[in-house]
């Protein structure tokens, strides 16, 4: 073990991803289990914020597995909730909101008009989506009213997931649309729906993922290759599967063996922001601000 700009570095790139692992899954069983901070002897996870190892585990997608996806599990249009979670992203706003089903896009205007007068946060800082002025009066709730929302809904009842229906086959019907094209958002609202019958039922539910631009870096950092080299999605699919055979005996170590390809997928993602500090090529958005115990996201 080697040390270089005050952080660990081992001996190959799949030692350093599984550091990365077992110690952000160690800081989360350290918090929950009430011991004071700090969680960490690792300079970069102390400083700055990182998802975590599991999805399930992120604040945002605990708020809404309890107060949406869970209790409306049976809900046809979910899926469409689930976009309307995804593309807010903020506990807070979703409560004013309210579970989005049936579809009601004055309510959702008002609700952020409101906010935005009152100087409070309307979306979560996860995903960067911008909005189209053209046509929508220039504000990303509007243009998502009526570019992303309104044609899914309008759609519902032949993009409700079926029986049999595959991850892949989900997330291409998803990608179709716009705003949800290019398979990163596509892929979230998959990573939540996947958890209710019936994609919870499908055949490639431990081995789908699809790229995101952090994750295709980082998977470049795992196999030495150059960090901005392109990849065809089928070959990125390919490659990110047999690292997850390659380090699960690693991971059934510490309970996590069940690691799906979209978490690992994730891991990869945050893999490439912990390198790019530990390199200096750059810093996260958000620095790591520790709370005991920690808290949830409440209404405000």
């Amino acid at each position: 073990m080697i040390f270089s700009n005050n952080a660990t570095v081992l001996a190959t790139p799949v030692e350093s991803l599984l550091h990365w692992i077992i110690e952000r899954e160690a800081i989360r069983r350290r918090r929950a289990a009430g011991a004071p901070p700090p969680w960490t002897d690792d300079p970069i996870l102390r400083a700055w914020s990182f998802c975590n190892v599991r999805r399930e585990d992120d604040r945002v997608t605990h708020w809404v597995a309890e107060n949406w996806r869970g209790p409306h599990a049976d809900d046809p249009d979910l899926f469409f909730a689930m976009c309307v979670a995804r593309f807010v992203n903020w506990p807070n706003t979703l409560t004013e909101i309210g579970f989005p089903i049936p579809w009601d896009p004055d309510r959702f205007l008002s609700v952020m008009a409101a906010r935005r007068d009152r100087g409070e946060k309307l979306y979560g800082d996860a995903y960067m989506i911008r909005a189209d002025p053209q046509g929508t009066g220039g504000d990303k709730a509007s243009y998502q009213a009526a570019k992303v929302f309104r044609p899914l809904w309008l759609a519902r009842e032949r993009m409700r997931p079926r029986e049999k229906m595959t991850l892949a086959e989900f997330n291409g019907m998803l990608a179709r649309f716009h705003g949800l094209g290019g398979g990163f958002m596509s892929a979230q609202v998959v990573a939540d729906m996947k958890y209710v019958e019936p994609l919870r039922s499908a055949f490639d539910w431990v081995t789908f993922a699809a790229s995101g631009p952090g994750s295709r870096r980082g998977l470049n950092r795992v196999l030495d290759r150059p960090v901005d080299a392109r990849w065809d999605e089928y070959r990125w699919l390919t490659k990110l599967r047999q690292l997850r055979e390659t380090i699960s005996p690693r991971l059934d170590e510490i309970g996590l063996g069940d690691l799906h390809a979209q978490d690992i997928q994730n891991c990869l993602c945050e893999f490439d922001k912990y390198e790019r500090v530990r390199l200096d090529e750059g810093r996260p958005k958000r620095r790591f601000v520790p709370r005991h115990p920690p808290v949830a996201v409440a209404a405000e």
